[in-house]
Formats: structure tokens, sequence, C-alpha cells
């Protein structure tokens, strides 16, 4: 069976070879005419562009500042936040008649807000296992509950009373305190080998 010709040709314009060195042109240009010649006529010859140069980079544009999203107007806040107590009065309300024996719920106080960070931390750290059962630590998160509460010490310096003052300083104290006897626990039983098998 006679072999034809490829139907099209495809040529090679990069201005480098594949060593990097610089490619002559004139002795691409005769092999490709040569390569014209030895096709059959019904052969499409296919040139591919030469690559573009390479325009010098403009020099960059200042970044334009994103806009702030828009937050909600003090109208509007005041708004959200008497509709907020509205909802929070029903529901007293709805648990009074349920039962009426309950009281009013508390006030939600600085100390409450290191309470409930102070728990989360703990919890993370193992706390509240049911007996006989592995505990599961959350490092991370106990963490990152530490780190919160260190930063409202930052930001509420100089703000708070003698009393959330102590109790932010013990909170912390206790918590790192656990935190660095958790790490070191696990850091040592890493260190160890597995135990052998018999």
């Amino acid at each position: 069976m006679e072999e034809k010709p490829p139907a099209f040709t495809v040529t090679d314009r990069r201005k480098f070879t594949e060593e990097g060195d610089r490619r002559d042109e004139t002795a691409d240009a005769a092999e490709q005419e040569s390569t014209a010649e030895r096709s059959d006529s019904s052969a499409r010859v296919i040139n591919f562009p030469k690559p573009e140069t390479v325009k010098p980079a403009e020099p960059a544009q200042p970044a334009q500042p994103a806009e702030e999203p828009a937050g909600p107007s003090a109208k509007e806040s005041a708004d959200q936040h008497a509709a907020y107590q509205q909802s929070s009065s029903e529901i007293d309300n709805m648990l009074r008649q349920a039962d009426p024996g309950t009281t009013a719920t508390q006030e939600v106080t600085f100390e409450h807000v290191i309470q409930s960070i102070y728990l989360s931390a703990i919890m993370a750290m193992g706390a509240g296992t049911e007996q006989g059962q592995q505990p599961r630590i959350d490092i991370v998160g106990a963490r990152q509950s530490i780190d919160m509460l260190a930063v409202l010490q930052e930001k509420t310096k100089g703000n708070l009373t003698d009393k959330e003052q102590q109790l932010l300083q013990n909170a912390l104290f206790d918590l790192r305190m656990m935190f660095v006897e958790i790490t070191n626990a696990i850091a040592k039983s890493a260190q160890q080998p597995p135990p052998k098998k018999k």
C-alpha cells in the first residue's frame, strides 16, 4: 500500500531551539520551502503565528481601597435592638406562663461572657468526659478559646472593675496551666515507643 504524504505541514516559528540557542530564521525559511515543494499539491501548510514579544510590565497602579460595606445606620441599629428586646420579653412571658415557678432570666454580664468562654476551653481540653470513657481533646479549639480571653483582656484594659479583672486573670491563668499540662502530656506520649506485642 502506498503511503500518502501528510495533509498539512506544521511550521515551527519559535525563536529559540530546545537547547536554548537562537534559531537561524533564514535556514528555517529554506527548509519550509523545500517541505512545501515535496508535499502533495492538496496539502495545506499551517503557519503558526510568531509569538508576540513580551511587553515590559506597566507600573502597577496603586490599589484602590475596597469600599467597606456600609453597616446599619444608627436608626436601623436602634430599631433592631428594640425589636430584639420585644422578642426577648415575649419569650420570658411565654416561659412564665408555661411554668409559673420560673424566675426571670438573668441579664448577661461580663462575668457570663468569661464563664462561657472558660467552659468552652475546659470542655475542649477533655473536661466533662463520662467516667470510664477516653477524653476527647480538641487542643486547637481550646487554644482558640484561651486566645479569645486574651483578646478580651487586651481590649478591655482599663475598663473593667477589679472583680471582673480578677475573674478574667484567674480564668486565663487556670486555662493556660491546663493547656501546658495537656500539651506536655501529648508530647511525652508521642516520644514513647509503642508497647511491644507479645
